[in-house]
């Protein structure tokens, strides 16, 4: 199991018990606008999807991490690396944590940070991109605050509640780890 100790939270890896947390968060429709979801989720598909969870990195081209705070194993948000590609050493990166009386707390900062340093040194890759709905102020000074650029708008690129929004890409490059 992956583990990934801070200060005050740790990412660990998917574990079975995760499945009615994952299956509210899938089926929140006021965040689905950032997961890029048009439809709920079954348990039986999460919990296909938590079975599978085990599969490395380079196979699943995915690695989704538990933000917890307390040794007693609750989730409170999940980290992703997604779109992974091998050959050019990238990654994107998502971010999501579901309280909103746990947001504001530097728990997000917390978590970028170890998952950026676990990409650069024990993956290798050389940059991480994150894609951010313009009007998504929090994760647009989340990811800056780690050196993330703003590197291009994509115009009307998610239609959201009947309007089209444009969407920004942020990208890190590996210099500083």
């Amino acid at each position: 199991m992956i583990t990934l100790k801070g200060d005050s939270i740790y990412l660990r890896a998917l574990e079975p018990n995760d499945l009615e947390f994952i299956y509210a968060i899938e089926n929140n429709e006021s965040i689905w606008e950032v997961s890029n979801t048009q439809t709920p989720y079954s348990r039986f598909l999460i919990r296909q999807y938590l079975e599978n969870a085990h599969q490395d990195i380079y196979e699943a081209k995915q690695l989704r991490l538990a933000i917890c705070q307390d040794e007693d194993f609750p989730a409170i948000g999940l980290i992703d690396l997604f779109d992974f590609d091998p050959k050019n050493n990238r990654a994107g990166v998502g971010i999501l944590i579901q309280d909103d009386a746990n947001r504001n707390q530097k728990i997000g900062s917390e978590a970028l940070e170890m998952l950026i340093r676990y990409s650069f040194r024990h993956l290798n890759l050389h940059q991480l991109y994150a894609n951010i709905g313009m009007q998504n102020e929090p994760s647009k000074a989340l990811f800056t605050k780690f050196g993330f650029q703003c590197i291009g708008v994509k115009k009307d690129w998610n239609l959201i509640n009947g309007v089209y929004q444009d969407e920004a890409i942020y990208q890190l490059i590996n210099q500083q780890f």
